[in-house]
């Protein structure tokens, strides 16, 4: 048996959205075209605007579609926008590169892994137009980010807040307004949507340095033809995501919370990074001493079940994990963090076939009572 939990990598694709794509591949037009085409790829376009926007509580005119959710941070994350660019010490590697800012100055975070607001005022404290970006959850832990109380200290500095809420629609609540987002990514993969498409929100026609100029698509901030089966897709994973979040995501909670009893059962110096913060309901990042995560996922994966080592943005490497390094974990235990994550689709059986493999890895790590490294 085999089991998927690698969820917040990419989500399995919803029938949905594998209906909407199969349709949009048989429409031929280009969406730029006035013919009869070309107003049919059109449609397929504006329908799935209108979806992804409410996902999260806009209108279709505030949604820009792009390739994903690293192309609608880098099209946020524009000097036009601020003239410093403040971004929180566990931020998706595409915000703590900067954007298109020469750098950004780094917001620690708690033990918790929950971005420090006192530290955020002070920083803030004599800025110049600064522009915060800051995760609705992150993608390791799990930890949901005080992203309410951000944006108004935010916008008391007269600033604008960007957040990366790729994490969150689908499995808590994402209200754009109600968030006091200036700026919002989305990612369709994330959702159940096809690989290649995401969205960047924007509030009230806020002006937006486009990244990738040419033609006149995306109202001017996105040239290139649109991704037409793509967008499409995602608008019909967001549609599905938007009616039925709140039943996955209880399901999902229950899975998740039996998930981390049992690995806590079979080895009690388990730990759970970010369990005292509130989590979204379907991630699960642990470590036991001893243990090291390239060979852990491999040996995971040799039991059919399929996790990661932390993120799994970096073509496939495994490395120190800087959301763990910055709420102070040490390496020693860092080192072998494994992230489960569910999804929509996650079975009980799924659970049952990761706690059986990791019985058998545990009995590995710390078989004769000694700390071990799991054989591959």
């Amino acid at each position: 048996m085999h089991a998927y939990l690698d969820w917040n990598a990419t989500g399995q694709l919803r029938p949905e959205a594998r209906v909407a794509v199969a349709a949009a591949l048989d429409v031929t037009g280009n969406p730029s075209s006035v013919h009869g085409a070309g107003r049919a790829a059109r449609s397929l376009v504006e329908t799935a605007r209108e979806q992804v926007a409410a996902l999260v509580g806009v209108t279709a005119r505030d949604v820009v579609f792009t390739s994903g959710g690293t192309e609608a941070n880098m099209l946020a994350l524009s000097a036009a926008l601020g003239d410093t660019l403040l971004v929180s010490a566990i931020e998706h590697p595409s915000v703590r590169g900067g954007g298109r800012f020469a750098a950004a100055e780094e917001i620690p975070v708690t033990p918790a892994g929950i971005a420090d607001l006192a530290a955020l005022e002070r920083l803030l404290a004599g800025r110049s137009r600064p522009l915060v970006s800051l995760m609705l959850a992150n993608n390791e832990t799990g930890a949901i980010q005080p992203v309410v109380a951000a944006a108004a200290m935010v916008h008391a500095a007269g600033g604008l807040l960007h957040v990366d809420a790729v994490q969150g629609p689908g499995r808590i609540a994402c209200d754009f307004q109600a968030l006091g987002a200036d700026l919002m990514t989305l990612s369709s993969h994330k959702i159940g949507g096809p690989q290649g498409a995401g969205a960047l929100i924007r509030r009230d026609g806020l002006p937006l340095d486009a990244l990738i100029k040419g033609g006149g698509q995306e109202r001017g901030l996105r040239a290139g033809t649109e991704n037409v089966a793509g967008i499409a897709g995602f608008g019909a994973a967001a549609n599905v995501a938007r009616q039925r979040w709140t039943e996955e995501a209880a399901r999902m909670a229950i899975l998740r919370d039996k998930l981390e009893a049992c690995i806590k059962a079979v080895a009690s110096q388990a730990v759970i990074f970010g369990a005292e913060a509130e989590r979204l309901p379907n991630t699960t990042l642990f470590s036991v001493p001893g243990m090291k995560a390239e060979t852990a996922v491999i040996a995971f994966d040799l039991e059919g079940v399929a996790v990661s080592s932390g993120a799994a943005c970096s073509s496939g490497k495994v490395s120190p994990s800087h959301v763990l390094a910055a709420m102070g974990v040490p390496e020693a235990i860092g080192r072998g963090a494994i992230r489960v994550s569910l999804g929509y689709a996650t079975s009980d059986e799924d659970v049952g076939t990761i706690l059986k493999a990791w019985e058998k890895l545990s009995e590995s790590l710390y078989k004769s009572g000694n700390h071990q490294e799991i054989a591959a």
